[in-house]
C-alpha cells in the first residue's frame, strides 16, 4: 500500500504559513496592548516586528510566484480613501 505524502505543494504550504503568520501577529498585537510593563511591551513589540517581517517575506514570495495577486490601486481610489480617512491632528 502506497501512502501519498505529497498532499501539499509549495503553494499550499506557503498559504498555510502566511495564514499562521497573520494569526501570530494578531495575537502578539493583543498581548503587546495588554502589557503591564514597558520592558515586556518592548520585547513583544520586537517579536511582533520580526513576525511581520516573516509575513512580508512570505507574501512577497507568493506574489512573485503569482499565488497572491494584488491589484494596484488607481489614483482616484487613493484620493477617495484620503478623503474618507483624513489625517488625525493631535
Amino acid at each position: 500500500m502506497e501512502i501519498n505524502t505529497n498532499m501539499f505543494g509549495d503553494k499550499e504550504m506557503m498559504t498555510d504559513a502566511l495564514s499562521a503568520q497573520k494569526f501570530i501577529t494578531d495575537n502578539y498585537n493583543i498581548w503587546a496592548n495588554e502589557c503591564a510593563t514597558q520592558q515586556i511591551k518592548s520585547e513583544l513589540m520586537n517579536i511582533l516586528n520580526e513576525e511581520h517581517q516573516i509575513q512580508m517575506e512570505l507574501f512577497t514570495e507568493m506574489s512573485k510566484r503569482g499565488w497572491y495577486p494584488v491589484q494596484a490601486a488607481q489614483q482616484p481610489q487613493i484620493d477617495q480613501v484620503k478623503q474618507k480617512y483624513p489625517p488625525q491632528v493631535q
